[in-house]
């Protein structure tokens, strides 16, 4: 794949998490403005978030976009029993962290409840 073929993929992810982002804060008064794409082959996070989108949405966003990662195999595993619930992989190597993986739909409703909670209270 040429370099300009690999990160016009990974701008499109970028892009498509920025516009996801930006509907789920909209109600809270998010502009577009507030939520940006940074451009490729620039440093820090893929997403820049304001100071009022990151109090709302306390987060940093990295974006991947690669031909196939070995996580999907995995999460392939994990969705075979959704009919009981949301599927959840959780994956950890030697000497770090677990990590936890979701579709990207769920963990945003999560955080819409989330900040709606912390609304009310």
């Amino acid at each position: 794949m040429k370099t300009s073929s690999a990160k016009a993929k990974g701008r499109m992810l970028q892009q498509l998490v920025r516009d996801k982002i930006i509907a789920l804060l909209k109600p809270y008064g998010v502009e577009p403005a507030d939520v940006k794409s940074t451009g490729m082959g620039q440093s820090g996070e893929d997403i820049q978030l304001s100071s009022y989108a990151r109090c709302l949405m306390p987060i940093t966003v990295e974006c991947k976009s690669h031909k196939s990662m070995a996580i999907y195999k995995l999460y392939e595993q994990a969705q075979q029993y959704s009919e009981l619930g949301e599927p959840l992989l959780v994956v950890k190597a030697n000497h770090k962290k677990p990590l936890a993986v979701v579709d990207l739909d769920y963990y945003l409703s999560l955080e819409q409840k989330r900040i709606k909670y912390e609304e009310e209270n």
